[in-house]
């Protein structure tokens, strides 16, 4: 079985809601770590695990970033990750429905991911690499995001659907080269 580390220098992990219902607002997660098993070379049998830290959340508001991190939201002090397990894929063409179990604070629900699979390659390092888009959405609240507010129109300040887009790339971890400790990197230099 072939094992996939994220290389998080070509990887982002982000998020969009909607603001007042006429704006969207971005944000991403700064840290994060993934890893894929498959046999298959087109990864119509993989596994994945992915997490991230809820305090490295980046909306370019600190004052936003803060309140995200706080009980009304993500609460980062008593959940600090958001994880994803896989408990299924579908293959269809280059592109797979990803079925997993998503972790916000202390809630667990089954999600559907699409996912276009933008082939392998090996790069100028002789590294192996493959690439992923990923899309989602999720209603925030079914994860115990639950603050609200409304605007004098009746209109909702922050939506409950957020959509979520990962631009994902992984590197066989058989290729990576090694670090100082002997253990192998997910990352090459780029």
């Amino acid at each position: 079985m072939a094992t996939y580390k994220i290389d998080v220098d070509h990887s982002d992990i982000m998020f969009k809601v909607k603001h007042l219902m006429i704006s969207t607002a971005t944000g991403i997660f700064k840290k994060f770590d993934a890893t894929v098993e498959a046999d298959k070379g087109d990864f119509s049998d993989a596994k994945i695990w992915f997490e991230a830290d809820i305090d490295s959340i980046d909306t370019k508001n600190e004052q936003r970033d803060t309140h995200l991190k706080s009980d009304d939201f993500f609460n980062a002090e008593k959940f600090p990750k958001m994880t994803f397990k896989s408990t299924g894929i579908e293959k269809n063409g280059d592109e797979y429905t990803l079925k997993g179990d998503l972790t916000i604070r202390d809630i667990t629900r089954p999600i559907k991911l699409d996912v276009e699979y933008n082939g392998s390659t090996k790069d100028p390092w002789g590294f192996e690499r493959a690439g992923f888009e990923v899309t989602g959405k999720i209603n925030r609240k079914d994860y115990g995001l639950k603050w609200s507010a409304v605007t004098e129109a009746g209109g909702l300040v922050v939506d409950d659907i957020v959509k979520l887009q990962m631009n994902v790339e992984m590197v066989k971890q058989s290729d990576a080269p090694k670090t100082e400790a002997g253990k192998e990197s997910a990352t090459a230099t780029a």
